[in-house]
């Protein structure tokens, strides 16, 4: 059955030509996210306060699959939206963006960040500016003075905690680490 959507205008009269647009774009919705079981949209006009720059807002409600995913187009300052069809446009394309991160959610694709890995700086080579690291996960992990951010590589001692990113690429002391950054001690001692 194909998705209809229930137009409402405020502060402005009903137009065919703003509904035909409208309604051009739910029909691709529906296309695109065939899920959506209801479509709302308010076009609202400025106040009549407003002597120039009136600008027009746009909200748009797409009930899916047990949830609401929303946008509200608000211009604020952006006089792009002084055309209503620029508004229209702006509104849909911000509900697609939304109704795709719903629909990956929804299949469990969302981005996971790793904890950051942690160790004790277990050797230090001033004269030669680097150093190893005892990681958390068991490796030992060599690091250079470039790789200290956070603090300089002659304020770092030996059972410093530090946090570390290893490198893409093993260097021939093992693995790498691209960044290391000291831990403050109040931290640390958790």
């Amino acid at each position: 059955m194909p998705l209809t959507a229930d137009i409402t205008f405020h502060g402005l009269d009903p137009s065919p030509a703003i509904e035909a647009r409208i309604r051009a774009r739910v029909e691709q919705l529906d296309r695109f996210h065939p899920r959506i079981g209801r479509c709302r949209v308010v076009v609202e006009a400025p106040h009549r306060r407003h002597h120039k720059g009136k600008t027009y807002s746009v909200r748009i409600e797409a009930h899916v699959a047990g949830a609401v995913v929303a946008v509200n187009r608000d211009p604020g300052k952006d006089h792009a939206h002084e055309d209503v069809y620029v508004a229209i446009r702006d509104a849909f394309d911000a509900l697609d963006r939304r109704l795709e991160d719903h629909a990956r959610r929804k299949r469990g694709e969302v981005k996971t960040h790793e904890a950051p890995l942690t160790g004790r700086i277990v050797r230090l080579f001033p004269d030669r500016a680097y150093g190893f690291i005892a990681t958390s996960d068991g490796q030992e992990v060599h690091f250079h003075a470039a790789a200290v951010v956070g603090a300089r590589f002659a304020d770092l001692a030996v059972d410093m905690t530090v946090r570390v990113v290893l490198g893409g690429e093993d260097s021939s002391e093992g693995p790498q680490a691209s960044t290391v950054q000291p831990v403050p001690p109040e931290i640390a001692a958790r």
